[in-house]
């Protein structure tokens, strides 16, 4: 099968979900793989060196070939400008793309703004290439929860556009029960909907275990460690897990809560902590995907917090895919789609977010279960994301759709 990926970021941006590592997996199975995507310039928002100057570019990385197109670069907070990156991409890759492009079978539209619709929807109407959309956030609702867009003129108009991709493509993925109801409710048909799930970076979830140097170190040693990893921005909202900490250093002396990462968030949490003369907590800056795994595999539990929003409710953050590879109990403080796959799993407790008692109570709770016990509920989580989560289930999973489409255009058959 000849699939071609369109995407907004490509490696070497760091893209690990649907970059090249998804690519060669399909590679491997003996299909060809095309990508058109954009000159590499995230997070900095500049063209990466080795590739200034240039008005198109056609590479070949580990037996993919990449066709790059002209794009304004900027990922900082202006909306104007981030609009002008998303279109510029989009038109450059319309306008040029149906004539440079070898002949697929299939196109994947993934990670990416609403406005990669466009040369999906041009590649179908003169290429004949039908197309499957990936949706990892649903437009506009992410950019109304942001603050991007508001609920006026141009919110209505963007939702158009999204229900517009919707009716175009042959499937939608979307990844949460939660999505697909949302979806369902804009009228897309059931038969368009499937549900894919995100996996994680093999590199975290192949890691072995930090050694003990490395955990006296971060000061893990003698202490029941309660490990959250990754962004502290508004929307962790980790403020009520400072002020659960607070409640546990009273009643649970020996448990102690280790934040690793960065973000908005970070010095004033670490202040909080310091105003509240809490013992309990430390906080270690964002570590190298080639360390954290490991670090994480140091931790009795795994904690994911979001901020109470409708929204969260049908997302699932990536660090979810993580920690239950990782084969750690979680404390799964999100509602919704999240709190139902570590149930469903039996990969640890929920707890209402934004909610230190609750917190606190089952944080108490875990640290009173023996090793064993910790260690079964760990493993439940890791066989959950290796038969449901792991890159080869999803590829499995769009492999068995990317034919059935094909079937259903009469253009290719699994043989």
């Amino acid at each position: 099968m000849k699939i071609l990926f369109i995407t907004h970021y490509f490696q070497p941006e760091p893209n690990f979900f649907f970059g090249l590592p998804l690519a060669r997996e399909f590679v491997k199975r003996g299909h060809e793989v095309q990508v058109i995507t954009g000159f590499p310039n995230y997070p900095g928002g500049r063209i990466y060196d080795g590739y200034k100057g240039k008005l198109f570019m056609r590479e070949n990385m580990e037996g993919v070939e990449v066709l790059r197109f002209p794009l304004y670069p900027s990922h900082d907070q202006s909306a104007v400008k981030r609009i002008l990156c998303y279109l510029s991409l989009s038109t450059s890759m319309s306008l040029f793309a149906p004539f440079i492009i070898k002949k697929a079978d299939i196109a994947y539209v993934i990670q990416g703004p609403a406005t990669l619709g466009l040369p999906a929807v041009i590649l179908k109407w003169f290429r004949n290439i039908p197309f499957v959309y990936n949706i990892q956030d649903v437009w506009p609702d992410s950019l109304l929860s942001t603050g991007m867009f508001k609920n006026g003129f141009a919110y209505k108009m963007l939702h158009s556009w999204c229900k517009f991709n919707y009716r175009n493509a042959s499937k939608n993925v979307v990844i949460s029960q939660g999505m697909k109801s949302l979806l369902l409710d804009r009228g897309v048909p059931r038969n368009k909907i499937e549900i894919i799930y995100n996996w994680c970076d093999a590199i975290i979830s192949e890691s072995k275990v930090a050694n003990r140097n490395v955990a006296d170190k971060l000061g893990f040693t003698g202490k029941f460690n309660v490990v959250f990893a990754g962004n502290m921005g508004g929307a962790q909202a980790l403020s009520s897990v400072i002020k659960a900490a607070e409640i546990v250093q009273r009643n649970a002396p020996d448990v102690q809560f280790v934040m690793i990462g960065s973000g908005v968030e970070f010095e004033p949490l670490k202040k909080q902590v310091k105003e509240s003369r809490l013992k309990n907590v430390i906080f270690h800056g964002r570590k190298p995907v080639e360390e954290i795994g490991g670090i994480l595999k140091l931790a009795d539990v795994l904690l994911v917090h979001l901020r109470k929003d409708p929204l969260f409710e049908i997302t699932i953050p990536s660090k979810t895919q993580a920690y239950l590879s990782l084969g750690r109990p979680i404390l799964m403080c999100v509602e919704g789609n999240c709190a139902d796959i570590v149930k469903d799993a039996g990969a640890g407790f929920c707890c209402e977010p934004e909610n230190p008692e609750e917190i606190a109570k089952e944080v108490i709770k875990l640290s009173k279960a023996s090793p064993k016990q910790l260690c079964t509920i760990g493993k439940k989580g890791k066989k959950y994301y290796d038969d449901k989560m792991s890159l080869s289930t999803a590829v499995d999973n769009l492999e068995e759709m990317f034919f059935s489409v094909q079937g259903k255009n009469g253009e290719y058959r699994k043989a």
